[in-house]
C-alpha cells in the first residue's frame, strides 16, 4: 500500500471541509405569483343575472325586507323554525324558568302552536270518547260522538286564535308599543302543551280526580300566561292593567271549564247518552257536569 501511486489530488483546507458545500449563501428564494394568477383564473364570479341571486337588491337584510301580506313570504317568515326549536320551546312551556317572549328571541312562529292545539283536540277527542264510554248505561251498541271532535276543534281553535287577537287589539287601543300580535298567538299557543298530558289522565270514572287534573292543569297554564303577560300588560295604566289581568284568567277559566264538562263529565252536553235524572234545576245539572256526578 505504501508504493501505490493516487491519481486524484484533494485539496483540504485547514478546517476539513471538503470543498465548497455551503449552499445557502448561493440560493435565493423568490416569490412567485403562480398561486395568484391561478385563483383569478379559477375565481368564479357570482352571477347576478342567474336568479338564484336577489340582484342589487340582495345587499337589503333580509329582516328589512317587505312581506306583503298576498305573498307566500309573509306567512312563512311564521314557520322559521326547525324542530329543534320547537321542541326547545315546549321544554320553556312546560319548565318555565325564565319569560317565554325571551325565548322566543324575537322570532315568534305559528308552527308549534298550530300542531299543539291539533294535537290537543285529537287526544280530547280521543280521552273524551272513553270516558263516555265508561259512563255509557244504554242498551244499544255505543257508537262513536263526532260532535266531540267538532267541538273541541271550535273551542280550541277558536280560543287561541281569538283571545290573543282581541288581546292585541285591546292593548293597541290603550296605546301599548310593547303589543306584537305574533307573540300573543304564539304565547298562547304554546300554553295549551299543558292540557295534552291533563287530557291524557283526566279519562277515568273517577270524577273527583278528574276534575283535580283538570285544576291543575288550568292553575299551569294560567301561571304561565299571566307571567309572561303581565310586563305587556303593565305598560298600560294601573287600572286597565288590573281588568286586563282579570279577563284573562276569567277567560282562561272558561277554557278550563269547558274542557272538563264537555269532554270530561258524564253529562256533557255533548254526550249522546245523557243520564236521566228527572229534575229541572239548573243550577243543580250544572253542579253535575262540572264535577262530573
Amino acid at each position: 500500500m505504501a508504493n501505490s501511486r493516487y491519481d486524484v489530488v484533494v485539496d483540504v483546507d485547514q478546517e476539513g471541509d471538503l470543498g465548497h458545500t455551503d449552499l445557502q449563501e448561493d440560493l435565493e428564494f423568490h416569490s412567485s405569483n403562480f398561486d395568484n394568477n391561478t385563483s383569478s383564473r379559477n375565481k368564479i364570479q357570482p352571477d347576478t343575472t342567474s336568479g338564484f341571486l336577489p340582484g342589487p337588491a340582495s345587499s337589503t337584510p333580509r329582516s328589512s325586507q317587505k312581506h306583503y301580506l298576498w305573498s307566500l313570504s309573509f306567512y312563512a317568515q311564521a314557520f322559521d323554525v326547525d324542530t329543534n326549536e320547537v321542541l326547545r320551546r315546549c321544554q320553556a312551556a312546560i319548565y318555565p324558568r325564565a319569560n317565554f317572549l325571551d325565548v322566543l328571541e324575537g322570532n315568534p312562529d305559528l308552527y308549534g302552536p298550530v300542531w299543539i292545539a291539533t294535537t290537543v283536540v285529537v287526544i280530547l277527542f280521543l280521552t273524551g270518547t272513553i270516558s263516555q264510554y265508561l259512563a255509557y248505561n244504554g242498551k244499544d251498541h255505543f257508537s262513536y260522538n263526532f260532535k266531540l271532535l267538532s267541538g273541541g276543534a271550535g273551542l280550541i281553535y277558536g280560543y287561541t286564535a281569538l283571545v290573543p287577537v282581541g288581546l292585541w287589539g285591546t292593548l293597541k287601543w290603550f296605546g301599548s308599543e310593547s303589543a306584537n300580535l305574533l307573540e300573543c298567538v304564539s304565547l298562547y299557543g304554546y300554553s295549551n302543551l299543558i292540557w295534552i298530558p291533563v287530557a291524557l289522565i283526566s279519562w277515568s270514572n273517577i270524577p273527583i280526580l278528574n276534575f283535580v287534573f283538570v285544576a291543575l292543569g288550568f292553575a299551569a297554564s294560567a301561571f304561565f300566561l299571566l307571567r309572561n303577560l303581565y310586563p305587556i300588560l303593565s305598560a298600560t295604566d294601573k287600572q286597565t292593567s288590573k281588568i286586563l289581568l282579570i279577563v284573562v284568567v276569567a277567560l282562561h277559566a272558561g277554557l278550563a271549564i269547558a274542557i272538563k264538562v264537555l269532554f270530561f263529565a258524564s253529562g256533557s252536553p255533548l254526550s249522546k247518552d245523557k243520564p236521566k235524572d228527572g229534575g229541572d234545576d239548573k243550577k243543580g245539572d250544572m253542579v253535575r257536569m262540572l264535577f262530573g256526578i
